[in-house]
């Protein structure tokens, strides 16, 4: 059922988000009692929406649990928490079998699942539906299925604080932006699905309402914050000008699509011996260079050769997308530059979902359970919202309670008392300063940069103002974060530090507000 916000209710599980970490998370607690789903935007205004590869999962016959734990791992660039890493791939197959049980369709061909390969996996692992359109359909799914009496979902109600009283969390404050009224709603449980930060930056591949809030929401309310300095920046995104950004998934560089230079030479096979299906952070640093080297804002992706694939069969989404800007990407190569893509790190969770705060979990984007470690497997991320929005609900259905050890060596980092005048500022800024090549001198031009910002207005219930004021939050810690890792790994180079040091950071920074 769909409302707006009424009368003060109790609800046995309160939702953030309505991606597919919120809905799964609806749709399997609803046994426990009455639900509210709470999104800022409508139901299908989400990230998962626009993930277009697939998800990720050993379900092949030549494939293991134990070989996509072992990609897992090594992607990760040593920061990987192997204990969730494994609950991530060992339960995989049993949650694609829930998805199929809640309506999702998976691609095949010859009576058996069609499995695509992505960069840095060492097998065909990745189930997608409509093509590249697996989180529309994996979205379409689980919204219908939502449309059930022990399920209330409010759009357009924007949560702007978690309330926690006597150490526990008790409760959203809301306001429902078509009215300006505010709302309590309170719960015996409070899950976090609010998807990502791509916002963040100038160039992105997320829609939106990708402005960091469950992060912010959760440092407000003194939730840990780990992994915050690792941003993964999709390689292969449509740069036309005028025209947005685009992602073009990973899973054409899979089916055998070469990137080249303007001069048209593949160029990936002198950065790793993966070449085109090494990891993203590789890929989009080595794109980088190449631009740089031809003074250009794009290289291309061939997709010329592939004449025994069915382009506008196995892609239709890229494939229409690209015909309407005037690509043929049988005949065309496509223009291509990295995008803001993913955000690894998050709010701190255990492997049940529970953040340091009692009663308050997170799965999805916002979460940060360690699976990722430095650099996300490709497609892993779909995969991660169903595996713990799973044991997130069977913690609750076991009895809940407690909360993640808090970590010993935590940073106290207070919250920034400015806020960006605009997001187009602040985007140019996080682009600038912390994007795929980062060095101090542009960290620290960054901070200065927020410190000089506004004094940030009490109160705030605009949906801009207020996502103004989270992404400060999130780019304060990011920026933050990544002066003080001084290494490269993973999503995160430093060009002044240009080297992993494991000696020194082979661990994980973890923050919490001062």
């Amino acid at each position: 059922m769909t409302g707006a916000p009424g009368t003060r209710q109790r609800y046995a599980v309160i939702v953030v988000g309505s991606g597919i970490s919120g809905l799964f998370v609806a749709l399997e607690a609803r046994r426990l009692g009455p639900v509210l789903v709470l999104t800022k935007g409508s139901i299908d205004d989400c990230n998962t929406r626009w993930a277009q590869g697939g998800i990720a999962a050993a379900v092949g016959p030549l494939d293991s649990p134990e070989q996509h734990l072992a990609d897992t791992i090594a992607a990760g660039a040593g920061l990987v928490d192997e204990e969730a890493a494994r609950i991530l791939c060992f339960e995989a197959p049993a949650r694609i079998r829930d998805l199929v049980r809640y309506g999702v369709s998976f691609d095949s061909l010859g009576g058996e699942v069609a499995l695509g390969r992505e960069a840095a996996h060492s097998r065909a692992r990745v189930l997608h539906a409509g093509g590249d359109q697996t989180g529309a359909a994996i979205e379409t799914a689980l919204s219908a299925a939502a449309m059930d009496p022990a399920i209330t979902i409010l759009d357009h109600t924007l949560v702007t604080r978690l309330a926690v009283e006597e150490g526990e969390a008790r409760g959203v404050e809301a306001v429902h932006l078509q009215t300006g009224e505010r709302e309590w709603y309170e719960g015996d449980a409070i899950v976090l699905g609010t998807g990502g930060a791509g916002q963040l930056f100038s160039h992105t591949t997320n829609p939106e309402v990708a402005t960091g809030d469950g992060v912010a929401l959760a440092f407000d309310a003194g939730a840990e914050i780990a992994d915050i300095e690792f941003y993964q920046f999709h390689p292969t995104a449509l740069r036309v000008p005028g025209l947005p950004t685009f992602l073009i998934s990973e899973a054409v560089r899979g089916e055998g699509a070469v990137l080249r230079n303007l001069a048209g030479e593949a160029f990936m096979q002198r950065y790793h011996p993966l070449a085109d299906l090494a990891p993203r952070d590789v890929v989009s640093r080595a794109i980088v260079r190449e631009m740089r080297r031809e003074g250009s804002d794009h290289v291309f992706l061939d997709c010329t050769g592939l004449k025994s694939v069915d382009l506008a069969a196995r892609f239709p989404a890229i494939f229409a997308h690209c015909m309407e800007a005037g690509i043929d990407m049988r005949v065309d190569p496509i223009p291509v530059a990295p995008a803001a893509h993913y955000l690894m790190g998050g709010v701190r969770t255990d492997t049940w979902g529970r953040t340091t705060i009692p009663r308050l979990y997170a799965c999805g984007e916002c979460a940060c359970t360690g699976v990722h470690g430095a650099n996300r497997l490709a497609s892993n991320s779909l995969m991660e919202t169903v595996v713990f929005g799973k044991r997130v609900v069977e913690h609750l259905a076991a009895g809940g309670g407690g909360a993640a050890t808090a970590t010993p060596d935590r940073i106290p980092f207070p919250a920034p008392s400015t806020a960006a005048p605009s997001h187009r500022e602040l985007q140019a800024m996080m682009w600038e300063c912390a994007g795929i090549e980062r060095d101090g001198p542009g960290l620290e031009r960054g901070l200065q940069t927020i410190s000089g910002w506004p004094a940030r207005q009490p109160g705030a219930c605009t949906r801009g103002a207020f996502e103004r004021q989270q992404m400060t939050t999130v780019a304060a810690l990011m920026l933050t974060a990544a002066l003080r890792r001084t290494e490269s790994r993973g999503g995160h180079y430093r060009s002044d530090y240009p080297e992993r040091d494991d000696a020194h950071w082979r661990r994980r920074q973890v923050f919490i507000r001062a």
